[in-house]
């Protein structure tokens, strides 16, 4: 079976390849252990998985501005951040922490992506050319 494509909008520029991690619930990144990119807030879908150097597929963020974006930042400079994003509904606070922490963000992605992509497969985000490929 060869590539599959989707189409997408770009965020935040950039490239990336990685492993799918995928969350079902909105995420609060100052509840993900900076050093380990393991999310420790309590009934998350992602409790007790890592983050770090995946492809983050979400629906959104949740929480304060100051804590979004310094949960983020702390991931960025401890190299435990994932390596890109793939948001359903981006808001101010995630749209300027991905810009400003160099990590390709997209969103309005094919609709057949979210019945396709599985956590675990592995998957490029072309944010500069809208594209992610399956691989």
């Amino acid at each position: 079976m060869g590539k599959k494509e989707f189409n997408c909008h770009k965020i935040s520029e950039g490239f990336a390849e990685g492993e799918v991690i995928i969350s079902k619930d909105d995420i609060m990144f100052y509840l993900i252990d900076p050093k380990t990119g393991v999310v420790i807030e309590k009934g998350h879908s992602l409790e007790g998985k890592s983050i770090a150097g995946k492809i983050l597929v979400f629906p959104g963020g949740k929480g304060s501005s100051v804590v979004q974006a310094d949960g983020i930042y702390q991931l960025k400079i401890k190299d435990n951040a994932p390596k890109a994003m793939i948001v359903q509904n981006p808001e101010t606070v995630l749209v300027s922490s991905a810009i400003i922490m160099e990590t390709p963000m997209v969103d309005r992605v094919d609709e057949d992506f979210y019945k396709t992509i599985k956590e675990g497969d592995r998957i490029k985000v072309d944010a500069n050319n809208g594209k992610i490929i399956l691989l």
